[in-house]
């Protein structure tokens, strides 16, 4: 923002009277009903200078009784855990909060169209590409453009991927990468599948259960388990007492029927203590059987 507002008043286009900007370490010498703080944080960001404020970890500034917040933005979804955080943390320090939730003060951060074309006739771009955005605003942005002069061949509209050439000083699409969403875990690239995604998710809300248990296929028999261990499942041990022995009823009603295969058994196990976690406490943890024959 400091960068920004420089750059605009050095090309005259923001005029800022004498003595109106302080420096930051100067804010103890003036009365607090004299000073305006503009700051970043309004979508709750943790490192933001506004959070930083409302958690009292701030170098420079402080809130207190008498201070006003105003909180000019919406919420972007997603973020709205974050930013009642940082409300509740400036309340709490004595502040008011004013914010779209009690007032009327929302300004987009997005540019409208006579803000674009007043930035075109400013800037007088000789190529333009629109990059934020869906194909629906690229596409009236790069009308905008149009309209105040730039030639037509000069203005390029691509999504993510477009591969964009600039030879000779005139940008021209010549081709398309792909360029998917990559994850990043820890030190690996790209190594993260969306399955990967689902049973983080999965273990993380419902816990984990596995069963180990050897069966003899020959005897159609249980000689060994089921040995049952739970993660983030929140049952005590003797919970598990009478789903034992009906896994071990089912195991040889499997083996009985002619299935000797290790991964079907398995199945049998998943299944039968499936249902019972599914209807005895509303819960679907991942479930991990082992069926070792002997």
């Amino acid at each position: 923002m400091v960068r920004n507002m420089a750059v605009a008043r050095d090309l005259g286009y923001l005029h800022v009277p004498g003595d109106t900007l302080i420096e930051l370490r100067d804010l103890d010498k003036y009365p607090d009903d004299q000073v305006v703080i503009v700051s970043t944080g309004s979508q709750g960001e943790p490192l933001s200078a506004l959070a930083r404020i409302a958690n009292r970890e701030h170098r420079d500034i402080e809130v207190g009784q008498g201070d006003t917040i105003l909180l000019a933005s919406s919420l972007i979804p997603g973020n709205e855990n974050a930013v009642y955080r940082v409300i509740n943390g400036l309340t709490r320090l004595g502040a008011i909060v004013v914010h779209k939730g009690n007032a009327l003060v929302h300004v987009s951060g997005h540019a409208a169209a006579g803000e674009l074309l007043y930035a075109y006739n400013i800037v007088k771009p000789r190529g333009v590409m629109p990059i934020h955005g869906e194909i629906r605003h690229l596409i009236a942005n790069a009308k905008l453009a149009r309209a105040t002069g730039v030639p037509d061949d000069n203005v390029i509209v691509t999504e993510d991927g477009g591969v964009v050439d600039l030879d000779d000083g005139v940008p021209r699409l010549v081709g398309k990468v792909d360029a998917p969403y990559i994850f990043v875990d820890g030190t690996g690239v790209g190594e993260v599948t969306e399955e990967s995604l689902t049973d983080r998710k999965q273990l993380g809300e419902e816990g984990f259960i596995s069963i180990v248990t050897a069966v003899n296929t020959r005897e159609a028999s249980v000689i060994s388990g089921p040995a049952i261990q739970a993660r983030g499942f929140a049952e005590g041990e003797e919970s598990y007492d009478k789903i034992r022995a009906q896994i071990v009823s089912e195991l040889e009603k499997a083996m009985n029927d002619g299935v000797d295969d290790a991964h079907r058994l398995q199945q049998v196990v998943r299944r039968t203590i499936g249902r019972w976690v599914s209807r005895t406490y509303r819960r679907r943890p991942m479930i991990v059987p082992v069926v070792v024959a002997v």
